[in-house]
């Protein structure tokens, strides 16, 4: 399908090299008038293209409603489908392999956990009661020790609510330099972006 863009081009070079109208140009071509006048709204992407690059290569598990918040928090205004444009455009999403499912691609790598505490890691499990309700259970790792930290149960596991549960881990265990998490909702709330800025905990 030929773009506006390239129909506005072809017309232009039937004009330059021609002498043809614009009327007649617009003719040969077969498009609109209007799309000659057209003025694109579309701000500069530059600035916006470089800094989710940037934080992508530093939050390689971050997929793009995670960045879309960091992003909106950095003062960038831009929706969610058009930042999924973009994302998919700079090829950042980060490919999966099937069975064990290890992230692989191009983002920076992360440090191995060499001692307690190096890195934590953060996942949900969900199960069903014998009246139906489904609930879910927070599992956090230390990926050293392989010791399990927490399992919280609960019929709902808000962001607010695992923030307060990183808390009092943290008060019991001590602060991990690295979280790893994966793009659920509850693990991109602001709540938890808060509780990694102001906790200075690298959170991928």
């Amino acid at each position: 399908m030929v773009t506006p863009a390239a129909k506005r081009k072809a017309v232009a070079h039937l004009r330059g090299a021609f002498g043809m109208s614009e009327r007649r140009a617009c003719k040969a071509i077969g498009c609109c008038r209007m799309t000659m006048r057209y003025q694109t709204t579309r701000a500069d992407e530059a600035g916006l293209r470089q800094r989710m690059r940037a934080i992508a290569q530093e939050r390689r598990r971050f997929g793009y409603r995670r960045l879309h918040v960091l992003l909106k928090r950095e003062g960038y205004l831009v929706n969610h489908k058009k930042l999924f444009r973009l994302y998919r455009e700079e090829r950042l999403a980060v490919r999966r392999r099937g069975g064990r499912k290890r992230a692989i691609g191009t983002r920076a790598p992360m440090t191995v956990a060499m001692a307690p505490n190096d890195r934590w890691s953060l996942d949900f499990v969900s199960d069903q009661l014998t009246d139906g309700r489904r609930f879910r259970i927070l599992t956090v790792i230390d990926d050293c020790t392989r010791e399990c930290l927490a399992l919280v149960a609960d019929t709902s596991l808000s962001g607010t609510r695992v923030a307060r549960e990183l808390d009092r881990l943290v008060m019991e265990r001590g602060k991990p330099k690295t979280v790893v998490s994966d793009n659920g909702t509850e693990l991109t709330s602001n709540a938890i972006l808060t509780w990694a800025d102001q906790s200075r905990v690298a959170w991928h």
